[in-house]
């Protein structure tokens, strides 16, 4: 069962891409069951009966329904003591419920426009984050508000019988949730203002605000359900209850199964629980996908599109050249182009409208015709592999989308003078065009792109093309000679050789994915030779995590300055300040940060100091405090006085007791390899631990041979080591690997520092470090970022996960002075993400990260364990 666990673990992602596959499968199937009994011509029927008011009530709850979802945000922007005028918090709302409607994956896809506009608008990440979570705790009010009443007031007993459950069941769930509702109003009401957990202060809305919210959300799901049953032909209003319990239940299937848009499944819930004529209802489904969702999502793109194209001359106007770097236009455009994909499928698998194709026929020869009907697929197929590389604003994808837009139009007419198709495909290419300046990026289009989410889209477009032919023709015969049949009413043969071709590109495409070579991985090569004499210069002994194997590095210009970094996941972490002049820091830093962007990659600085601070501002990413280094003055050192009273016990009983110490040559460390890995071997599985990387060294023979060595002897026999770390003008003085055996005795490290202490003094030494405190000196207040909060409360509270404070306590009976030491990283989500690569990059280093000498800065794609880095406490 572990081994299970872990291989789930492993490939979360593409399992849940699989998983959501399957239910969009799952979701067709039983469309195809609940549509058996009524073909294409039916649903036609009754999709051309839907007059003219109800298509104008349906759009007027529409628009009440968007509105509604606009005053979400407004609310959600009073809780946390941030209004906007509305004007913002409308479009922020309706950009991101439009996109968020059709694709799902709201917190990704609608929350990035969400993000762009509030940002702009001067609110914080966090304050974004919290509007996001504030509105969908809303929407699941107004689910539940809008189901219970439904069930209360006689929906309950058709919905039950539909779905097989004992009779009065649905009453009881209906009771049930409107007095939890009720519940939590009168707990608002009488309850505290706020909830206060570990230290922290969390403000409640208050009662009105929380009776608004539901209000709201009861109207919006409301009117977006009524905007459907004015579709359903000859719908009764005794069957209003029974429907908005049928429509609550849709929709929250869709939401927990993650499925994009709901695709296949909402349809499937609504008609597996209305009785009510199929046909009529498939119709009324179709037009109310056309009505609420793809119409709103089109008027979307534009207002979106249009204001990032304002954007972009006012960008001209200053001068500002990523003025739309952090746009939301490639993801406004990345659905578009996976939509106008996902209607060329479409209209490839339905039928040609025979008036037009004999139009048609008098103008261009069948084989023609047939042609283009297989390309238009095709084109649509290419654009919805393009889609992601959109979204990462790619400049050979912006080309290659705007070209199969155009090519998309074309074919559209064609193969059946279908204008419709050609004016949406025109429409995209406009407006790809008109925000051009969007895609700058010159990277292969198929760099880690494709993500287990756009996998699961493509699986559920694939899945609705093949469900919507077969569904279509339904009443033709399959046979081997359909294939072959070139006519110009041989609709059916059309959709299956275009069916093919598509499948056949996917596979193709999957299959080259899927055997291309491997990227490249650190090689094991010799330390690039500026290396050695950039160290002979370096400041600070950190510097020396140069020689640990798993770097890659940046030189300047003149070869006197380097940066260290690796890159894990989508990541580029750059350990510690620059080694070399201070002048040549900002060349450094901005050509990494230019790597990075044009990798698509975030950049995160670890480990730096204050000087390093006005340049990681000016590199536009967010300081975090990370903790404090201890730093001991080696001159005045002394093991006497009261604060090194614990010290000086502890050297003083083992000298008594016959411990030495010795500093070892690098040359004469080799010989002692054996007995030094028997001992770091011993400390490894006493405490637990495994090998660690980036941020410290590891137990590696080429790597422990290239410094000298401190030993503590006990009876003639090496009960602890730590190879030294100095650098050349003598400044400072540090040790990296630290070890000791089992049965050394008591306070065997403490006698070590203190004599490597003592030893640098003689050696002219002018300080030692005794390395890094994580999340040490960070204070608390009330108004101080989350992030603060919560590394504050780790720090007093998480003694269980790592010991925080034991740590800091250790260093502090040497009487140390703190030195800060900060992260800077892009700040939101981007900060969250460098963090979970850092812990990969540190805590579970790949093999090729601890053996490589990379020599040469890779345009790889870009790639955090907030493990200490350095010196855990001996005892």
């Amino acid at each position: 069962m572990s081994r299970v666990l872990a291989f789930i673990r492993a490939r979360r992602a593409p399992l849940s891409a699989l998983l959501v596959v399957l239910l969009v499968g799952l979701g067709f199937v039983a469309l195809h069951d609940l549509t058996r009994e009524i073909g294409l011509r039916d649903v036609k029927s009754a999709y051309h009966l839907i007059g003219d008011r109800q298509i104008a009530a349906a759009l007027a709850l529409t628009a009440a329904s968007y509105l509604a979802l606009t005053l979400y945000d407004v609310l959600a922007l009073r809780t946390i003591g941030r209004p906007l005028p509305w004007r913002t918090a409308a479009l922020a709302s309706f950009a991101s419920y439009t996109i968020s409607h059709n694709l799902g994956l709201g917190l990704i896809t609608g929350g990035s426009a969400r993000f762009r506009i509030y940002t702009k608008a001067g609110l914080a990440p966090g304050d974004v984050a919290r509007v996001v979570a504030i509105a969908s705790g809303t929407f699941w009010l107004g689910v539940f508000a809008v189901t219970g009443g439904a069930l209360l007031l006689g929906g309950a007993s058709r919905t039950t019988a539909m779905l097989g459950l004992p009779p009065g069941s649905g009453h009881v769930a209906g009771a049930v949730v409107t007095a939890a509702i009720v519940g939590l109003l009168l707990f608002r009401l009488f309850g505290p203002r706020t909830i206060r957990l570990f230290g922290w202060s969390v403000p409640l809305p208050s009662s009105p605000l929380l009776a608004a919210q539901m209000l709201v959300a009861a109207i919006d799901l409301a009117a977006a359900a009524a905007a459907l049953f004015v579709l359903v032909p000859s719908a009764s209003p005794q069957l209003m209850p029974a429907f908005f319990v049928a429509y609550a239940l849709a929709v929250i299937t869709a939401l927990i199964t993650h499925v994009p848009g709901g695709l296949g499944i909402f349809e499937a819930v609504i008609l597996a629980t209305l009785p009510v004529d199929k046909a009529g209802l498939a119709a009324a489904l179709i037009a109310y996908r056309l009505l609420y969702y793809i119409l709103p999502l089109a008027l979307g793109v534009l207002l979106l599109t249009l204001r990032e194209g304002r954007d972009r001359r006012l960008g001209r106007l200053l001068s500002h050249a990523q003025k739309m770097a952090s746009g939301v236009a490639p993801l406004l455009m990345a659905v578009s182009s996976f939509l106008g994909g996902t209607l060329l499928l479409l209209s490839g698998s339905t039928p040609a409208i025979p008036g037009r194709l004999h139009d048609l026929h008098a103008v261009v020869p069948l084989p023609f015709i047939e042609a283009s009907h297989f390309a238009a697929s095709l084109s649509g197929t290419g654009l919805l592999l393009l889609a992601p590389a959109l979204y990462r604003r790619l400049d050979g994808a912006f080309v290659a989308a705007r070209a199969l837009l155009l090519a998309g139009a074309v074919f559209s007419l064609t193969k059946g003078i279908d204008y419709e198709e050609a004016i949406v495909c025109l429409a995209i290419a406009g407006l790809l065009q008109w925000t051009r300046p969007a895609f700058y990026r010159s990277t292969t289009l198929v760099s880690g792109i494709f993500t287990p989410a756009w996998i699961a889209c493509v699986g559920a477009i694939g899945a609705l093309t093949l469900w919507v032919g077969l569904f279509s023709y339904k009443h033709v015969p399959y046979e081997n000679g359909l294939w072959w049949d070139f006519a110009l009413h041989g609709d059916a043969s059309r959709y299956l050789r275009a069916s093919l071709g598509t499948a056949m590109l996917l596979a193709g495409f999957a299959l080259w994915r899927l055997f291309a070579p491997a990227p490249q991985a650190a090689g094991a090569t010799r330390l690039p030779s500026a290396v050695p004499a950039i160290l002979a210069e370096a400041e600070r002994t950190d510097a020396m995590l140069a020689l640990t194997g798993d770097k890659r590095f940046l030189f300047s210009s003149d070869g006197d300055a380097m940066l260290m970094y690796q890159i894990r996941g989508a990541s580029w972490i750059v350990m510690g300040d620059p080694v070399g002049p201070r002048h040549a820091w900002t060349e450094l830093l901005w050509q990494i940060r230019s790597m990075a962007h044009a990798a698509q990659g975030r950049l995160m600085l670890y480990q730096i100091s204050g000087e390093m601070l006005e340049l990681a501002i000016a590199l536009g990413l967010q300081i975090v405090k990370y903790g404090e280094e201890a730093i001991v003055d080696v001159p005045p050192f002394s093991i006497e006085g009261s604060r090194m009273r614990s010290i000086r016990q502890t050297v003083r009983r083992a000298e008594r007791e016959g411990a030495s110490f010795e500093v070892v040559d690098a040359c004469d460390v080799p010989a002692l390899l054996p007995e030094l890995e028997r001992i770091s071997d011993d400390w490894l599985e006493s405490k637990g631990q495994r090998e660690k990387g980036f941020s410290l060294g590891r137990f590696d023979p080429d790597y422990v041979v290239q410094f000298d060595c401190a030993l503590v002897r006990a009876g003639g026999r090496i009960v602890a080591f730590a190879n030294i770390w100095r650098t050349a003008n003598r400044r400072e003085l540090s040790v990296d690997l630290m070890r000791h055996a089992g049965d050394a005795p008591p306070g065997t490290m403490d006698f070590l520092f203190a004599s490597l202490m003592r030893w640098g003094q003689q050696q002219g030494y002018a300080r030692f470090s005794l390395g890094l405190a994580p999340l040490s000196g960070i204070e608390a207040h009330r108004l101080s970022p989350l992030w603060v909060k919560a590394a504050a409360i780790v720090f007093r509270h998480g003694e269980r996960l790592y010991g925080f404070r034991g740590l800091r306590a250790y260093k502090e009976k040497f009487a140390p002075r703190w030195e800060p030491r900060y992260v800077a990283a892009p700040g939101g989500a981007g900060l969250i993400l460098a963090m979970r690569d850092l812990n990969r990059l540190i805590g579970h280093p790949r093999p090729s990260d601890a053996t490589a000498r990379m020599a040469t800065p890779e345009r790889a794609r870009p790639a955090l364990h907030v493990a200490p880095p350095v010196m855990v406490p001996a005892e």
